[in-house]
């Protein structure tokens, strides 16, 4: 009778244990709200609340089961559902973004960790996961000295509590039954994954996330609907005396904009001068990015591929973690110019391993890639952990200077990443308007830092004796405005960064305020430089003429109107659709414009 009374204590304790921990995600989720947190489990989605209390609970079964030990289980599995919720919270502080099965391999990033936290959290941190892990490893060595009996009904659980999981990870299958209960009264929204984790809780939204092609299938593909595609936009012949290629340098800025387009923001002095300096004088103006505070790899992406994240399964929340690296062939800026006698350097002065750069790097077609560890220039601004600008841009001067072959030089810049607060002793800029005040100071300076870096370097460039051409963009805005600033500004304005395309022998036309999307880079500068073309481009230079700058939800028509929907006639639905076809054939499909020379 006791056992009995034992067994049912232990089974209410770990009943009211998942509760809990399936509320606590709510509450990271929901801003620390009580009330969401409750209303989502007890009045608004209880359903939902409950088929996700039993995907936790088949995890915790995992871990008690296979660690052998209720407590030693009990402590690996809070370790996780508390790591999972804060990361949560931290990321829907600063980019509207919650968390996805892909960024759990941001895990091993102890050094990124380390910053965004600071010093003191992080120690803490690590002291009480060695412990959990400690206690963990011991309880796993004890569990093989079980009785028999007890060996088997440990067996037993690992065994249904894995295949379990399993099948759970195929939540994406319309034959997976755990699917077609969440959908008896789930509210999908794919465009808006913040919505779509609020609609269906954190477990729900997490699950939704997990494994998923790149693309869905357009109608009429085929071999044939490629050929025809290639055959269609065939560049026409050009008459160009200069038979060398310039050199080309991209630089992505991390989190460079202009604060002075913000509602409800006042600042003194004007940080991006040198940079407008510039701009002025080149093809210059707004960049749409797709994310909010964050996003880089995924702007990187789009800008190296000429490939638009628009297009991919709104699960798709990472090519650069959950596609690339598997595969084998992707054709794109870098694996064009080494077809035409380049070489492909890639420098970004940090970790080789963030969105598994290394193997992304390899796959695109790099010569080389330069980190914080292989840099000759790693120098830094005061307070600033990271490497400067003008160590990055030193680094690419180095390179442009000792060999005579032409140069393709893709730069990921560091010095304007976050957190800003403490990076500089003395800052030149005030902010009214703001609750974070300090913060935002820091980062008008950091952006002072980058412009003058900028515009030191395009003046070196012009004494060079080979034509440099470089595309500058800012990746994102950074994710420092309090939410009360946020709603006094439009989507739009929230996602729209500066960028400009420089040629130290001033040969493109001198056009501000242009409204473009990373994935024209590519195709735009070839043609204001009066490079050879490829089919590929020449499909980019259409679509650009009927769409200057789309990511969802966000489209921008030929007229710069800004729309929700897409809304094209029949001619430019077609050339859509091309290019769709085309980026389904290479991101999921049989890649046979690979074969048909499309980009070449």
């Amino acid at each position: 009778m006791y056992k009995k009374f034992q067994y049912f204590v232990i089974g209410l304790l770990i009943l009211c244990g998942i509760i809990f921990s399936n509320l606590f995600l709510q509450w990271c989720q929901n801003g620390l709200s009580v009330d969401l947190a409750m209303n989502f489990a007890f009045s608004w989605h209880t359903e939902k609340f409950f088929l996700a209390c039993l995907v936790l609970l088949v995890l915790f079964i995992f871990f008690a089961s296979l660690a052998g030990s209720l407590i030693a289980g009990a402590s690996l599995y809070t370790l996780f559902i508390t790591g999972i919720g804060l990361a949560t919270y931290m990321k829907m502080e600063f980019r509207q973004e919650p968390v996805y099965p892909d960024d759990l391999n941001m895990i091993t990033q102890l050094g990124f960790f380390k910053e965004v936290l600071g010093t003191g959290p992080f120690v803490v941190i690590c002291i009480i996961m060695i412990a959990v892990i400690a206690l963990f490893l011991y309880q796993l060595f004890r569990s093989f000295f079980l009785t028999k009996n007890k060996q088997m009904a440990r067996l037993i659980m690992l065994a249904l509590s894995f295949f379990g999981l399993v099948y759970i990870s195929h939540f994406n299958e319309e034959s997976n039954l755990l699917r077609r209960a969440y959908n008896r009264t789930a509210l999908w929204i794919p465009y808006s994954q913040e919505m779509n984790y609020y609609n269906t809780g954190f477990v729900g939204g997490f699950l939704y996330n997990l494994r998923v092609e790149a693309m869905q299938e357009p109608s009429h593909y085929s071999e044939e609907a490629i050929d025809e595609i290639t055959e269609k936009y065939q560049p026409q012949e050009t008459s160009t005396e200069e038979s060398e290629e310039p050199n080309i340098v991209y630089v992505m800025s991390e989190s460079f904009s202009n604060p002075e387009h913000l509602q409800g923001l006042s600042i003194t002095g004007n940080p991006l001068k040198e940079y407008k300096d510039i701009a002025q004088q080149s093809y210059s103006g707004k960049m749409l990015s797709q994310n909010y505070g964050g996003g880089t790899a995924n702007i990187e992406f789009e800008a190296l591929t000429s490939f638009s994240m628009e297009l991919l399964n709104p699960q798709m929340t990472s090519p650069y973690t959950m596609l690339v690296p598997k595969m084998d062939r992707l054709p794109s800026l870098v694996s064009l110019s080494k077809e035409r006698g380049y070489d492909t350097t890639a420098i970004h002065p940090y970790d080789t391993s963030m969105y598994k750069r290394q193997d992304v790097y390899s796959v695109l077609g790099f010569n080389q890639f330069l980190d914080q560890d292989s840099m000759d220039y790693t120098q830094t601004i005061e307070n600033n952990p990271y490497i400067s600008d003008e160590a990055a841009y030193q680094q690419v001067l180095d390179l442009l200077q000792k060999d005579s072959s032409p140069q393709f030089v893709h730069l990921v810049t560091m010095q304007t990443h976050m957190p800003y607060e403490g990076k500089y002793d003395n800052v030149d800029y005030q902010v009214t308007g703001e609750e974070n005040n300090r913060n935002i100071e820091n980062y008008l300076q950091d952006i002072d830092y980058s412009g003058q870096a900028l515009q030191d370097f395009t003046e070196k460039l012009e004494d060079l004796p080979e034509r440099t051409l470089v595309v500058f963009w800012g990746d994102h805005l950074p994710g420092i405005y309090s939410d009360y600033l946020q709603e006094q500004n439009s989507t739009k304005d929230l996602h729209q960064t500066e960028f400009l395309m420089f040629d130290s022998e001033d040969g493109l036309p001198h056009e501000e305020e242009e409204v473009t999307s990373p994935f024209y880079f590519a195709p735009s500068l070839f043609e204001q430089a009066g490079l050879e073309t490829t089919p590929f481009y020449e499909l980019l230079l259409d679509l650009e003429d009927i769409l200057p700058a789309f990511e969802s939800r966000m489209y921008v028509d030929g007229d710069r109107q800004w729309h929700e929907e897409l809304n094209l006639s029949k001619k430019q639905q077609e050339i859509y659709n091309d290019y769709r076809l085309i980026q389904y054939d290479i991101l999921q499909g049989e890649q046979y414009s690979l074969q048909n020379g499309f980009f070449n």
